[in-house]
């Protein structure tokens, strides 16, 4: 880092521990089997016992829920399906009272084509919203204006015969692009921005906060190269992966927008706003998009969303980022609800969760975790009749779509839908998660969500943890040590990520382990026995 920093009350967003919720999956109070806000509220003494920071909600808004909840066709309503405002109200409230921050999900760069601005769009090309939305007219044979895909497969282009133009759509074609390039379209969302703050929210995830902006000339994207490196939310069989994204995302314009938004969240003082960039170049966005005070506060990548966790990989992730955004602000995560849960990404080996749980704690910048993170829960399979996300719909057989991350929570094996429901769920239980459920793992003492307990109480504590430097001391083989030191607080964490006990020597004249759940080693001066896949924290 090129400067320390001292925590204030503003800043409680540096080093934050924020868990991930998916309301449709987290616990349902209604009894329709899908999970609502009501049901986050009641839950709450379980949130904050896991001694988090804050509660990161995805969208709750109203929408015909082709994307679930990704296609908003009104920013400020609640969709009935997860409750009323008032049912948010208290939520908050219930939030703020146990100490824990709020952060809603806002997806600014396209809503549902049920949305009243796309409804008056499309209609002509002169009326008051003809320009909110990317609109396009044909080729001369009739073609779309150019090769721009949609993530969720197929061109990106819709033809609309009303106005007899087409529309831009990085994913669903119900679900258009709004047009940033226009003042009015900008100054609507950040008036939506206003409007969630004064209800009391503390910040906010900014969904693919990279794809806001397009290129005027509609120029087509050129082919990828062999050098290219892949970073995207996007498989590598599907053909957008296959384009050098120049011309329909990361566009630079986008950093004068990020600006007006900043200056609207420091009205508020202590308000945050975390972004999602999915990219080819995913730090350099991230430096890019965090640097100073004037950007984002934090965003995160999918380095560590990947399916790469070898030692070297890691190594190479940590320095990079040191290298490449220094003083920017990550924040790291490795699940949420568009990737394959990291049990399963990861091999799903004996341990895996006790190393993957240490390794993000040790991480400088702020951590996102999804729920079931805490749980180790492995991706769910789901059967072709159950299907119900449409990126999983359209490649299926080779991708069965998001929902295998998307199963409800698992309450209490004991009790009918694992105590997230009184009825049948959106989503069925897999008979996996059910020994991994909340009620046996807060019975067991060194379990994953007593690891996870452990080391959000050891962060907070801990100023090397929470914004100090970071360096890695070594890497060889299957073992990386790395350093975190802020001050007087300096930390050493050790990870070995093989099956077999590994020694290594440290550099350090004097250390000693900290006591952590499940985390196990011996410590004979400088030489630091690990047992297999495992980890330790070490005060020096």
């Amino acid at each position: 880092m090129n400067k320390q920093f001292l925590k204030t009350d503003t800043e409680w967003w540096r080093g934050a521990s924020i868990y991930q919720i998916y309301p449709r999956s987290f616990f349902d109070v209604s009894g329709d089997g899908v999970g609502d806000l009501a049901g986050i509220t009641a839950k709450m003494d379980y949130l904050n016992d896991l001694g988090i920071d804050a509660i990161w909600i995805s969208p709750f808004f109203a929408s015909p829920m082709k994307d679930f909840g990704y296609d908003i066709s009104n920013y400020r309503s609640i969709d009935p399906i997860f409750g009323s405002m008032n049912d948010f109200e208290v939520m908050v409230a219930a939030a703020h009272a146990q100490g824990l921050k709020v952060i809603i999900d806002q997806v600014y760069s396209h809503t549902s084509d049920k949305h009243e601005w796309f409804q008056t769009s499309r209609q002509c090309r002169s009326n008051d919203k003809a320009d909110w939305y990317v609109w396009a007219d044909p080729l001369d044979d009739g073609s779309a204006p150019n090769n721009w895909l949609s993530i969720f497969g197929g061109s990106a282009w819709k033809w609309d015969s009303t106005r007899c133009q087409y529309y831009l759509h990085n994913f669903l074609d119900s679900q258009p692009d709004l047009n940033f390039h226009n003042p009015d379209v900008r100054q609507a969302q950040l008036d939506n921005l206003r409007f969630w703050l004064d209800k009391g929210v503390d910040g906010v995830r900014l969904d693919v906060v990279n794809f806001y902006y397009h290129d005027l000339q509609l120029r087509s994207n050129p082919a990828v190269t062999s050098d290219t490196h892949l970073m995207l939310n996007a498989r590598a069989d599907n053909p957008y992966t296959f384009q050098e994204h120049l011309y329909d995302i990361d566009r630079s314009e986008n950093i004068e927008f990020l600006k007006q938004l900043r200056n609207v969240l420091n009205e508020y003082p202590g308000s945050t706003s975390i972004g999602e960039i999915s990219s080819r170049h995913g730090l350099q966005r991230m430096a890019e998009y965090t640097q100073g005070d004037e950007h984002l506060h934090m965003a995160y990548t999918f380095e560590l969303l990947s399916k790469n966790l070898d030692v070297e990989f890691i190594r190479n992730v940590i320095e990079s980022g040191e290298s490449i955004a220094a003083d920017g602000w990550p924040c790291w995560a490795i699940g949420n609800h568009d990737v394959e849960r990291f049990i399963s990404r990861w091999g799903e080996a004996d341990g895996l969760g006790r190393v993957a749980i240490a390794l993000l704690f040790a991480m400088r910048g702020s951590l996102c975790f999804y729920q079931g993170d805490e749980l180790c829960l492995p991706q769910a399979h789901i059967a072709e009749e159950d299907i119900q996300d449409p990126y999983g719909l359209h490649f299926w057989p080779m991708f069965s779509g998001r929902d295998g991350c998307r199963t409800p929570m698992v309450w209490d094996s004991e009790k009918p839908f694992a105590g997230f429901s009184h009825t049948s769920p959106w989503l069925p239980i897999p008979e996996a998660h059910l020994s991994l459920c909340v009620k046996k793992k807060q019975a067991c003492v060194d379990s994953s969500l007593q690891l996870f307990r452990a080391l959000t109480r050891l962060r907070r504590g801990s100023s090397a943890l929470l914004y100090g430097a970071i360096r890695v001391v070594q890497s060889s083989g299957s073992v990386i040590v790395i350093e975190r030191a802020h001050a007087n607080d300096k930390l050493v964490i050790a990870i070995n990520f093989s099956h077999e006990t590994q020694v290594v020597t440290l550099p350090y004249p004097s250390l000693s382990i900290i006591d952590v759940p499940s985390l196990n080693g011996d410590l004979q001066r400088k030489q630091l026995t690990l047992e297999p896949m495992n980890a330790v924290y070490m005060a020096a």
